[in-house]
């Protein structure tokens, strides 16, 4: 009988516990609820896309960011001032450097972005990146969000294309990874329920799929291309997933010139490195998870991410950036000064495109192609044995003056 009773009242007691874990994780839910409601709502309400002609001056943000960031900077921007010369004295351009957005200044303010540089970034029309470093969980510091992530948020920069080309192979891709939604868009709001529980989020919202998914036909319309595949996990995460799949058919349907596709991200990492179809593969759309994966396999194979550029769009703002890491080991090894430049100097092209300056992006990517495809006078191989981040950028700008006669 005692035995019974005391087994009944730890039951009982373990009851009591779960309801209060499951009440307390309800009202967590329903505040993130209601903040992303209110985000789709704000989303409905966005107005026109910024027309940089009409702007008497085109303010670019220059953020060198963590490790190697710095470095890669230097140069980008020596070289963004060689290309743009003119329109700086003129007035036209003004680059303006902003130097707070470094891992020490955001975890001394406690977020991901602090104030006064979020500010900064408003302040400009473009934003041009170097990486940054996101702390992992249990590393020194408060663990704060990524600031990748907290500027797409906070500038609604909705759609991160990217571009990946390797003409020997047959390969032309363009990447919509949608930018602010999916696994990431609440990454740092998830919570244990108990000691045994712990969830994360996949948010959608009709809006945040639309967008980004008429942005990719509308490219392939307006550059001749045939297909558009989407890429998502819709047989298994169905609601979600299935959500985006939906809606990129009902916008497919409306583009009957162009062929709608669908592949699952995991044998579309295989189809990538497929000989025998990836070059059928033209314009890809993706939730933010599967983009951020299949988008670094794709740079790979175009010779690795230190050589692709990334472009996050949003209506009023743009950033553009590298889009490998920090390369936090490379500068305690005492090798930043042989960092590549080429990623970001390939997103300082896609920039100056953005703005409509496509004959500066012309000189740039051409000037890019003959110094790491044609020529390759000047090899950075991230270590001393190879070329520095300084010497590419002499080469780099010897070869812009050739290019642009």
């Amino acid at each position: 009988k005692l035995n019974e009773v005391i087994t009944n009242n730890d039951a009982f007691d373990t009851l009591m516990e779960q309801s209060e874990q499951i009440e307390e994780a309800c009202g967590k839910f329903r505040a993130l609820m209601k903040e992303q409601l209110d985000r789709a709502a704000a989303i409905k309400a966005q107005g026109d896309f910024i027309d940089y002609n009409s702007l008497d001056t085109v303010t670019i943000g220059l953020c060198g960011g963590d490790g190697i960031g710095p470095v890669i900077m230097a140069e980008t921007w020596r070289i963004a001032g060689e290309l743009l010369k003119e329109e700086i004295a003129s007035g036209k351009i003004c680059l303006k450097e902003i130097k707070g957005l470094t891992l020490e200044n955001r975890q001394k303010a406690g977020k991901a972005i602090p104030d006064d540089v979020m500010a900064e970034l408003k302040s400009c029309q473009v934003i041009l990146k170097g990486p940054t470093t996101t702390p992992q969980k249990g590393q020194a510091g408060p663990n704060i969000e990524s600031a990748n992530v907290a500027m797409r948020k906070a500038l609604d920069l909705f759609a991160n294309l990217r571009p990946v080309k390797v003409p020997e192979l047959g390969i032309d891709w363009t990447f919509f990874r949608e930018n602010t939604e999916g696994a990431y868009a609440v990454g740092s709001k998830g919570f244990d329920v108990s000691r045994d529980l712990c969830v994360d989020f996949t948010i959608v919202t009709r809006e945040g799929c639309r967008r980004i998914i008429q942005a990719a036909f509308d490219f392939a319309e307006k550059n001749g291309k045939t297909m558009v595949t989407a890429v998502t996990k819709a047989n298994i995460i169905k609601t979600s997933d299935g959500r985006f799949l939906e809606i990129f058919h009902e916008i497919g349907d409306k583009y009957p010139q162009i062929v709608k596709d669908e592949r699952y991200i995991d044998i579309m990492t295989a189809n990538l490195i497929n000989e025998r179809n990836r070059s059928s593969f033209q314009v890809m759309v993706l939730p933010n998870l599967y983009g951020d994966i299949l988008t670094d396999e794709a740079a790979q194979l175009q010779g690795g991410v230190g050589t692709a550029g990334s472009a996050n769009i949003g209506k009023r703002y743009a950033m553009f950036e590298a889009i490998h890491g920090s390369g936090d080991r490379m500068v305690a090894e005492g090798r930043a000064a042989y960092a590549n430049p080429a990623s970001i100097l390939r997103a300082l092209a896609m920039l100056l495109s953005h703005i409509g300056r496509q004959d500066k992006a012309g000189v740039l990517d051409k000037a890019l192609d003959i110094c790491l495809i044609e020529e390759k006078k000047v090899v950075v191989t991230g270590h001393p044995d190879g070329a520095s981040c300084r010497q590419f950028g002499d080469y780099l700008l010897k070869t812009i003056k050739t290019a642009a006669r």
